[in-house]
């Protein structure tokens, strides 16, 4: 699914919002996650999931172009953990959420 399809499904959903309304309410919503994830905060929607920072360490790899080892940094990357909720109803165990 897009982020313009989800923009259709939220405005056929609910009534009285027009879908430049939609647009701004996905925008705001996926803007928050962004940036609390960038200020190093853990975000969690109970029956969705968990969006968190995990700390990649330092190594050593190969650059496959011309062979040579390089230093890869330590770094940061999101990571989502879906919620039981969720992990149900995608194994088919509970109806849709």
């Amino acid at each position: 699914m897009t982020r313009s399809e989800l923009i259709g499904i939220v405005t056929e959903k609910v009534g009285g919002l027009t879908r430049r309304d939609t647009e701004k309410i996905v925008k705001a919503i996926l803007d928050g996650i962004k940036d609390a994830l960038a200020r190093g905060e853990k975000v969690e929607i109970r029956g969705f999931g968990n969006f968190r920072l995990r700390e990649r360490r330092s190594r050593r790899a190969r650059n496959p172009k011309t062979g040579t080892t390089v230093e890869v940094p330590i770094k940061k990357v999101p990571f989502f953990k879906v919620g039981k909720e969720m992990k149900e109803m995608v194994d088919g165990k509970t109806p849709g959420l």
